[in-house]
């Protein structure tokens, strides 16, 4: 950040974000060598406290970019941004897998003496889920971006099924809150598109379909829809975080997003109902908001800008 012209960084939203990784590079470097398990707790407790400080970080940085899209070119803002987004998801990864092994250590089936067994069928080391399937996470992010779609348009308004097909039982381990992200804000995209493409209210929507494709080294998730495609006067920006055509409808609706966590979950919008969560969600609850999942709990009509180019980063990164 002390790279970029001084301008942009004086900008309320740069200043704020620098102020906060200033801050907590101070915090971090004083902690002393951890030798017991008393001052890994007390160190625990200065990541859980970074981590929650830091969940304003995303939206302040969008909205910066926005104000300050005149200032540097459109090039050099999405290199900038898409450079920190990638550090910033390493470091909570990072951060949130030493806090859930911690978590692990603790347990009463860590130690020798201990009464409990071992599970033999544990599903999680740390935040890195061993068995993530992909037709359960396919079908938990459309239960809940449909049942966002029907607060959002109403109870007449008709939704669209979904078609799943392909390796059905394919898994594979992964980090399964980086995964509903991306899965979430496209399928999000593909309700919106189809739903408001329909000649007449009362048409039934076209089917989402979703192939899963698993080979030696991948797994492929396509989703398809018949939505219309994406004009193309859009096209241009679709992978651009300072997009210049609409960024103050961004601005607006980025302003009523406060929190935004790096690998799952931004705090959720208090006018929105509480879904019930899923097996797999409910098979790790974490105390931290560290979940991307209610970035996709927000109203279809609150376009924020950066859910593709969020997307390409999480499924980018390694």
């Amino acid at each position: 950040m002390q790279t970029l012209p001084f301008v942009v960084v004086t900008n309320p939203h740069m200043s704020h974000v620098y102020d906060l990784y200033y801050r907590a590079f101070e915090r971090l470097r004083r902690v002393r060598e951890i030798k017991s398990v008393e001052d890994n707790e007390k160190y625990c407790k200065v990541i859980s406290e970074t981590l929650q400080e830091h969940l304003t970080v995303i939206p302040r940085l969008a909205m910066g970019v926005l104000e300050c899209q005149g200032l540097m070119r459109p090039q050099e803002i999405d290199k900038f941004m898409n450079t920190l987004l990638r550090s910033r998801i390493s470091r909570r990864v990072i951060a949130e897998q030493h806090l859930a092994l911690t978590e692990t250590f603790n347990a009463p089936w860590h130690f020798p003496n201990a009464k409990a067994p071992v599970d033999p069928n544990a599903e999680f080391v740390g935040e890195v889920f061993l068995r993530c399937n992909a037709r359960e996470v396919v079908d938990a992010c459309w239960l809940r971006a449909k049942t966002l779609a029907e607060e959002a348009y109403g109870p007449d308004c008709a939704m669209p099924d979904i078609i799943v097909e392909g390796h059905l039982d394919a898994t594979f381990p992964y980090i399964l809150t980086h995964l509903q992200y991306v899965i979430g804000e496209i399928l999000r995209n593909s309700i919106q598109a189809v739903v408001e493409r329909r000649p007449t209210p009362g048409d039934s929507p076209s089917p989402i379909e979703v192939l899963i494709c698993e080979a030696p080294q991948h797994v492929i998730i396509r989703i398809s829809d018949h939505g219309g495609g994406i004009p193309k006067e859009i096209m241009p920006e679709l992978w651009s975080f300072s997009k210049s055509s609409r960024s103050q409808a961004h601005l607006r609706n980025l302003s009523q997003v406060p929190k935004m966590a790096a690998t799952m979950q931004e705090l959720r919008l208090p006018n929105l109902s509480s879904e019930p969560l899923t097996s797999i969600e409910t098979s790790k609850q974490s105390p931290l908001d560290s979940s991307l999942s209610s970035l996709t709990s927000r109203p279809p009509n609150l376009r924020l800008g950066v859910g593709l180019p969020m997307s390409r980063v999480y499924a980018e990164y390694v």
